[in-house]
């Protein structure tokens, strides 16, 4: 099936979020739609699946306009999309999640399961998937998550699918599993829209490539173009996309965590005997897909974790115990991992946000007042040295892009003396532009002499910034490698598995 969308415009108040845009995808081709965070690029898919209306524009499909009221319009015309976020009931089996919102039904109205259940044989065995039907969906690996998604759009017949940014909870060997089934759906004549920001996948697996910057189509390119080419079209300038860093240089001290467990709320042990030690003037990164204990060792450290028993020692003091603002007086910089909800206040503007913690003493208090005067000079002077893109220092932070958002959390924290910094998925959500800048910040911190430690799931992002990777899995380090491990080696210590070559 063809897909054309033309002159697609979508606007949210004055926010003009798709612009006229126009893209074709062939029956048995990957296009790959590429473009920022924020650029519109789900926007436009949101619109095809019929979750947003468009206020001017066409939808045709194999040369016939359609008018969707709803997702159920879109999948009846065979359109199917496998979103970022799974849209799976955890609870229910496989062949359950596989018939939801399309039941079929036999005598006395019971639900057909046996239908179900051979339906995800078939699709499964088309593609050479191995999934059990009556597989309880929240105990499967997220990588075999996924493929239920796409058997759920394949059971509906889609002819064109759309993958949401779909590896963003994948291992590097899932990443590769779902490239080459991306590859299997082409040969059977699917029309794929992939959307990403990661120009590595995006060379490996698309046709042809269409890249969209402020919610316009900027250009297109063959897979053949370079990643610095690519990125330039994304963000409309030269970027350096290389992290340049020396060998590190040592120093004594640093931070020492010794038998650190964890529990949540529910009493569920998230961090499990985890060791290690980062020695100033290093950067330790810490791997693994989202939700194997990373944001629960990162809080533990900062103090925000309440359960937590073992040691963790900067330069010989004990933070465990402290509370947030004493670990901070400590001289530990803490960038978290949503920087809306824990970085940020998004209605105090840039000026307030890059003092939140320093809410008492000199130079911005005096007499238990703020000198505003100090205050303004002082944001002015991060707003410049950190390229912060705002209209002033008294904008508010919600008002900012999500880049410029995260250079004021990291100006905050890195214009205060440190002993530790600690940056947990750092470029999350932002451009390539603010990515090159971010790194360049760390890197410049470790090269200070700070011990650094940075949390990230873009391996490719841990292995531009490691000079030791420690890789998490289900609460535990499975091991610690050098910063230019293969990325094969990083997969499967993800995965659980300890290769050979590595000693834990």
């Amino acid at each position: 099936m063809k897909l054309e969308l033309r002159g697609i415009t979508k606007r949210f108040g004055a926010l003009v979020a798709n612009d006229h845009i126009d893209l074709v995808v062939r029956p048995g081709e990957i296009h790959a739609l590429l473009g920022e965070n924020g650029a519109g690029k789900s926007t436009l898919m949101n619109v095809l699946y019929g979750l947003y209306t468009a206020d001017e524009g066409q939808i045709i499909l194999d040369d016939v306009v359609q008018h969707f009221r709803g997702p159920g319009d879109a999948m009846a015309a065979g359109i199917g999309m496998v979103h970022q976020h799974f849209m799976l009931v955890p609870v229910f089996t496989v062949a359950e999640n596989v018939m939801l919102g399309h039941e079929t039904t036999r005598f006395a109205g019971s639900l057909d399961l046996p239908r179900a259940r051979a339906h995800v044989r078939e699709v499964a065995a088309r593609f050479g998937f191995e999934i059990d039907p009556d597989a309880i969906v929240g105990d499967l690996p997220v990588g075999v998550q996924q493929r239920v998604e796409i058997i759920k759009a394949l059971a509906s017949d889609a002819k064109v699918l759309v993958f949401d940014e779909p590896t963003a909870v994948l291992t590097p060997q899932e990443t590769d599993e779902l490239m080459g089934i991306m590859r299997a759906l082409r040969e059977d004549g699917t029309a794929i829209v992939f959307i990403t920001h990661k120009l590595r996948e995006v060379r490996e697996v698309a046709d042809r490539i269409t890249v969209i910057r402020l919610g316009k189509v900027v250009g297109e390119a063959e897979p053949t173009a370079t990643n610095v080419e690519l990125a330039s079209l994304m963000v409309g300038r030269a970027v350096e996309l290389t992290v340049h860093k020396d060998p590190p240089q040592l120093r004594p001290g640093g931070l020492i965590v010794e038998g650190l467990r964890v529990l949540n709320a529910d009493g569920q042990l998230v961090v499990n005997d985890v060791s290690f030690a980062v020695q100033p003037g290093e950067v330790l990164a810490i791997a693994g897909v989202q939700g194997n204990g990373q944001t629960e060792l990162t809080e533990a450290i900062i103090g925000l974790q309440q359960n937590v028993i073992g040691s963790i020692r900067l330069d010989g003091v004990e933070l465990l115990g402290k509370n947030v603002k004493q670990v901070i007086d400590e001289g530990v910089g803490f960038v978290p991992e949503d920087r809306t909800v824990d970085g940020l206040v998004g209605d105090f503007t840039v000026a307030e946000n890059l003092i939140l913690n320093r809410s008492a003493g000199a130079p911005f208090f005096r007499a238990a007042t703020l000198d505003l005067g100090v205050l303004r000079q002082f944001a002015d002077d991060k707003i410049t040295e950190f390229d912060i893109r705002t209209q002033s220092a008294e904008s508010k932070a919600d008002e900012l892009s999500g880049g410029n958002q995260q250079k004021v959390v990291l100006a905050r924290e890195l214009s205060r003396p440190l002993k530790l910094f600690v940056a947990s998925q750092p470029t999350r959500g932002i451009d390539v532009g603010s990515i090159e800048f971010v790194h360049k910040r760390i890197v410049e911190t470790r090269d200070s002499g700070v011990p650094v430690i940075v949390v990230s799931t873009e391996l490719d992002e841990v292995s531009a910034l490691a000079d030791r990777i420690a890789v998490m899995y289900r609460g535990t380090i499975v091991g610690i490698v050098p910063g230019n491990s293969p990325r094969e080696t990083l997969g499967l210590m993800m995965a659980g598995e300890l290769p050979n070559e590595v000693i834990a």
